[in-house]
């Protein structure tokens, strides 16, 4: 018996240009470059031998099967994703592709955030998907409006500082 799982939440489908074209160029890398070298490895190690014992084969093998997976997963969502090109007509207020600049009320931390899509996001340049907590709770504010978000940690209550569009 297996053990039933609710499927998980859509992820929304929008991303900035920037990050498009990086899926683009990661897909292109996978299937031009990576994956005809772990081929020609996977058919060096197959050559050896008995492929019982041959961990070369079984490494090539699962690198393959993550290297098919992640492809496989670009080709369906790259034609699903929509391009957000141009700012929006409010730019005083926080919407998709906002940089922003935070300040924690209780602490008086200054944190500083983009707002991208689920794809893209990267904590070490403060990237934060629009689908997180703290974006949805941070969408449409204005400077010097106050707002809470539900985060991992608990409830926290920030201030919007600025928010800027590249």
């Amino acid at each position: 018996m297996s053990r039933w799982r609710p499927p998980s939440p859509s992820s929304t489908a929008i991303i900035t240009r920037e990050g498009f074209e990086r899926l683009k160029a990661e897909l292109d890398h996978l299937w031009h470059i990576v994956r005809p070298e772990v081929v020609k490895a996977l058919a060096a190690a197959a050559a050896e031998g008995d492929r019982s014992e041959n961990a070369e084969y079984t490494y090539r093998k699962k690198q393959l099967g993550e290297i098919d997976r992640r492809a496989r997963y670009l080709s369906k969502r790259i034609p699903v994703l929509k391009v957000v090109e141009a700012a929006p007509t409010q730019r005083d207020a926080v919407f998709f592709g906002a940089t922003m600049e935070l300040e924690n009320v209780e602490t008086g931390e200054a944190l500083r955030y983009r707002i991208v899509g689920p794809d893209e996001t990267d904590a070490r340049k403060g990237w934060i998907s629009v689908d997180s907590p703290l974006a949805r709770a941070v969408l449409r504010k204005r400077v010097d409006d106050e707002f809470e978000a539900e985060l991992p940690g608990g409830r926290t209550r920030f201030a919007v500082v600025s928010v800027a569009y590249d």
